[in-house]
């Protein structure tokens, strides 16, 4: 029984290792002498072993930490956002909160029923129908046929699958499956809910209603729920207090907004920008310079002027250039839009040469709040799609003394656009 009683879920020193090649969990060598350290009293000679799980580099032995010495607890009703790269040992983490797979050390002390869902169609028996499914899932909950009677309409009608209940899983689509199956995990009232990065397979409706409902049944219903998400608004708008992983290790654990500062500052410093373009085309861009500069990564003090300059693979007539529409969409560091330019926004736009190998775009006064902020390009040509450059250019906004008072809004806290005002007290 834990001490702290509105604690419902607590971590102590859990870590997971696994054997890299086509060896499971290790040979019949192995396993004995295991086996005679366990019944000699000693350590496990294994655990002494091993490296960070860091897949993006090559390592010297065969054991990887999946994760490694993870402390954390959770409170009765707080929604736990768990954020990281790819690998970073988010997914192991929840299998093991869930028991379908166990730690290799350390314990997790529980004080209530677990509902998970980890991937498509978990938990389902795809010959049996959904409403079958239903039942089945709640007995294993260890709910009674009355209680998941009680529960059933409301299941069905928030899924959206009514005409399919009484049709075989097997035969629903992967959108489907996850619409039932967190219904049927959030309706029968488990007192922690896991959810994985699954509800990215469902439609933005459905993604809109399921975040609606965590946030009520945390509230309302006093339930927990650990939210996986590599989507950084929902894990904003949803959870309190997030932990990142880094490499199968704790990187952070706190505020939200700190932990996806952390995150983000974290991977920004590791990964190259990604470039994508279509070079088989008529027309692409060449080169980008910004502010004559040609850097994928470029510093702007915040109301400065920003000049795009976009170099074509060859010159155009007037005619063609008229022709090109081209788009800049400015993004976040959540990766959301807050912005589009295009030459066909601009009512002014001139075609000064016969032959013009550059698109230009000013900007005299980039009124943007301190932080990252990418651009992805792309644009028609003839009337057909020629090219586009994701995540072409990356800049960053420094803070600048734009309203001559000393003070900035925070990007992150309050918003990224800087607004010319006039304040005054009077009747």
């Amino acid at each position: 029984m834990m001490k702290q009683q509105d604690v419902i879920l607590k971590v102590e020193n859990l870590s997971k290792q696994y054997r890299l090649g086509v060896v499971g969990t290790g040979t019949i060598s192995h396993d004995l002498n295991r086996f005679l350290a366990k019944v000699t009293g000693k350590e496990d000679p294994y655990l002494k072993i091993g490296e960070s799980n860091d897949r993006s580099t090559k390592g010297t032995s065969e054991y990887v930490w999946a994760l490694k010495d993870i402390n954390f607890e959770v409170k009765r009703g707080e929604i736990l956002g768990i954020i990281g790269k790819n690998g970073a040992g988010k997914s192991t983490l929840l299998k093991i909160l869930s028991k379908v797979t166990g730690p290799t050390t350390g314990c997790i002390k529980y004080n209530g029923r677990i509902a998970s869902l980890l991937e498509v169609g978990t938990g389902f028996h795809p010959e049996m129908t959904g409403k079958e499914n239903i039942f089945l899932n709640g007995a294993i909950l260890g709910m009674t046929k009355k209680e998941i009677s009680r529960k059933l309409d409301e299941i069905i009608d928030f899924s959206g699958c009514e005409r399919y209940v009484d049709t075989p899983v097997k035969r629903y689509s992967s959108g489907m499956k996850v619409r039932l199956a967190f219904a049927v995990a959030a309706f029968l009232e488990p007192d922690i809910l896991v959810v994985d990065e699954v509800l990215a397979v469902g439609d933005a409706e459905f993604q809109k209603k399921a975040i609606g409902k965590m946030r009520d049944i945390s509230s309302q219903a006093g339930r927990t729920v650990l939210f996986v998400s590599h989507d950084m608004t929902a894990i904003k708008s949803l959870s309190s207090k997030t932990i990142v992983l880094v490499d199968g290790e704790l990187g952070y654990v706190g505020k939200t907004i700190d932990a996806i500062e952390f995150y983000l500052k974290n991977n920004r410093s590791k990964e190259k920008i990604f470039l994508v373009r279509n070079e088989d085309k008529e027309l692409y861009v060449k080169n980008i310079y910004i502010n004559e500069n040609n850097l994928i990564v470029t510093n702007i003090y915040s109301g400065k002027e920003l000049k795009l300059k976009f170099e074509l693979n060859k010159a155009i007539s007037e005619l063609e250039a008229k022709s090109i529409s081209f788009y800049v969409v400015i993004k976040n560091n959540l990766n959301a839009p807050i912005f589009t330019i295009s030459n066909r926004f601009d009512n002014g736009y001139k075609v000064e040469k016969q032959e013009n190998r550059f698109l230009i775009c000013n900007i005299p006064s980039l009124t943007l709040s301190e932080g990252n902020y990418s651009g992805t390009t792309w644009f028609s040509y003839k009337n057909g799609f020629s090219d586009a450059i994701l995540n072409a250019f990356e800049i960053n906004i420094i803070s600048s003394d734009y309203y001559n008072t000393g003070q900035m809004p925070l990007a992150f806290k309050h918003g990224h656009f800087l607004i010319k005002q006039n304040w005054n007290a009077g009747n």
